[in-house]
């Protein structure tokens, strides 16, 4: 079995889930997806820093950092990062709080990034692209040169089109929300709701 495969099977096993839930978003859908359960696991956290780092390397975009919006970008990011040690150039992680600390040094952005880095944000699902936009805004008030978006799994929500349009970013994505549902053997007829 090959490395794709295998987490696209996690995946399914660990984090779609059926039923009838409200997104970030606000969107209601039949599915979600809970990236984490995935990304959150060792063997996980191998294949995603092996696969995200290759799709980084093979999209030709060359960032030297890598992150997002805490939480969901945190185990994609810290995984990339991880991997990329040994399989060089090292790329370093960051995390975006959703506001900045009221204590210490009141960072907003985490893991100590220079003013001027090459950066991707990262995604464990994206949907609508708001809260990639939310990290982005962030990153360029910061002083960051946002490279594009990078996503374990794109729910085809209009995301892409709005990276696109909004902030001409590019998105690379490893999964969409319809090959995880088709390798569970669910149809859908609309990728953020597949019962409309």
């Amino acid at each position: 079995m090959n490395h794709r495969h295998r987490l696209l099977e996690l995946l399914v096993e660990r984090s779609l889930r059926l039923g009838d839930f409200t997104l970030a978003s606000g969107a209601r859908s039949s599915y979600y997806i809970d990236a984490r359960r995935t990304t959150m696991c060792a063997e996980g956290q191998a294949l995603v820093g092996r696969l995200g780092l290759h799709a980084l390397r093979q999209s030709g975009l060359e960032p030297d950092w890598v992150g997002g919006l805490t939480m969901g970008a945190d185990p994609v990011a810290y995984a990339m990062a991880h991997r990329s040690w040994t399989d060089r150039p090292v790329i370093n992680a960051f995390s975006v709080r959703k506001q900045a600390k009221g204590h210490g040094t009141g960072n907003r952005i985490e893991g100590g990034l220079p003013t001027g880095a090459r950066v991707m944000v990262v995604e464990d699902s994206l949907t609508s692209g708001s809260s990639s936009l939310r990290a982005v805004d962030a990153l360029r008030d910061h002083g960051a040169e946002i490279l594009g978006v990078f996503t374990l799994v794109d729910r085809e929500g209009g995301g892409e089109s709005l990276l696109r349009e909004t902030a001409g970013l590019r998105l690379i994505r490893l999964f969409t929300a319809r090959e995880l549902l088709g390798f569970a053997g669910h149809e859908m007829a609309d990728p953020v709701n597949p019962e409309a």
